[in-house]
């Protein structure tokens, strides 16, 4: 229930305001994200995600080479973060992953396939969903 009411209550803020104010997102190594001005990639995976083991690399990479970009995990599984933070060393994930879900920050839907990457634009408005394993150069199109 209190889940329920945190979400509806971000939808409400959300949505009287345009976009969500708080440009701070908290990841699971008890780090604050600061990311105002900054183009956001939230990506969705899960262990057993054969296309999000593959998406892994890429998105490292775009993260550590990117400075304007921020890359962010949300286990799709919704794990304790313990057990997010083991399947993501498994994965070799080296961006942060989030400890609560961002559902309905954006305006968009819980995804529904796997892996999904919502692409967030500097202004803190959703521009679009990536679904499925995507590639540098797919990324890269996304980000323009």
């Amino acid at each position: 229930m209190k889940k329920v009411l945190g979400a509806i209550s971000l939808s409400l803020a959300s949505a009287i305001s345009g976009c969500n104010s708080d440009s701070h997102l908290h990841t699971t190594d008890g780090e604050s994200v600061n990311t105002e001005g900054k183009t956001i990639l939230v990506n969705y995976w899960a262990e057993w995600c054969k296309p999000c083991r593959e998406e892994v690399p890429v998105l490292n990479e775009l993260a550590q080479t990117n400075g304007d970009v921020i890359v962010l995990g949300v286990n799709f599984d919704g794990l304790p973060s313990p057990a997010a933070i083991e399947q993501a060393q498994k994965l070799g994930i080296e961006f942060p992953l989030l400890v609560e879900e961002p559902d309905g920050r954006w305006g968009q839907p819980w995804p529904e396939v796997l892996p999904t990457t919502f692409v967030i634009g500097r202004d803190g408005r959703w521009q679009k969903t990536l679904v499925g394993a995507q590639t540098a150069e797919d990324f890269r199109t996304a980000l323009q």
